[in-house]
């Protein structure tokens, strides 16, 4: 089974979480590759792209960053508004509904971060998208699904599931070979299996921090 990640699916899959508990959205950690990979980093300009419920551009705007979020469900951006009304100094955050196969930022960022996000369009071409838009001297960090063929599988539509089709997935090799070395320093590029309390198969990710040469 295939999907298409498009708007559609992506409105489904939300709609399936609005039950959560403001309680339980406001409670889940950011990505721990997000604060491991940029807590050193001098704040500035951050774009979250495919920001979901707004955890990691919460955590960012916390901490400094001035975050543009931009997400294509408005069910997503909708709790993540909520959330960031008590978590997130005023003004930190702009919330965009956007398909990020056609937006198009009008500078340049200090940070672009994505994570698990999966856009109507080839997964490494969503990367070579998003890489564009970060400033002379910013980072590019991606954390994806690893494709590791064992453990992949197609969930239902509207679903994830317990695993990640295979569309959804790139190998680390892929990721790095996509970043130009005469444009980029790679400071991170790792492999990673983790488990998520409530989640009944451990996470297989990929994980990639560049910078861009100025």
């Amino acid at each position: 089974m295939t999907h298409a990640f498009d708007k559609d699916y992506w409105d489904q899959h939300w709609q399936q979480r609005h039950g959560d508990s403001p309680a339980a959205r406001a409670g889940k950690p950011p990505n721990p590759y997000l604060t491991r990979e940029t807590g050193e980093l001098a704040v500035g300009s951050a774009l979250d792209a495919g920001c979901g419920v707004g955890t990691e551009a919460i955590w960012l705007a916390a901490r400094g960053w001035r975050v543009t979020a931009v997400d294509i469900a408005p069910e997503a951006l909708a709790l993540a508004a909520e959330h960031a009304a008590t978590s997130a100094p005023a003004g930190n955050v702009r919330w965009i509904e956007a398909d990020l196969t056609a937006w198009e930022p009008e500078a340049r960022f200090d940070l672009v971060t994505t994570h698990y996000a999966h856009p109507a369009m080839p997964q490494l071409a969503f990367y070579d998208r998003v890489s564009a838009w970060v400033a002379p001297g910013g980072t590019l960090l991606i954390v994806g699904h690893l494709h590791a063929p064992g453990h992949l599988h197609a969930p239902a539509a509207g679903e994830h599931g317990h695993h990640p089709p295979a569309e959804a997935s790139v190998t680390l090799a892929d990721i790095t070979a996509g970043l130009d070395h005469t444009r980029w320093e790679i400071n991170t590029a790792e492999e990673h299996v983790r488990t998520i309390p409530g989640r009944p198969v451990p996470l297989h990710d990929v994980v990639v921090r560049a910078t861009r040469r100025a």
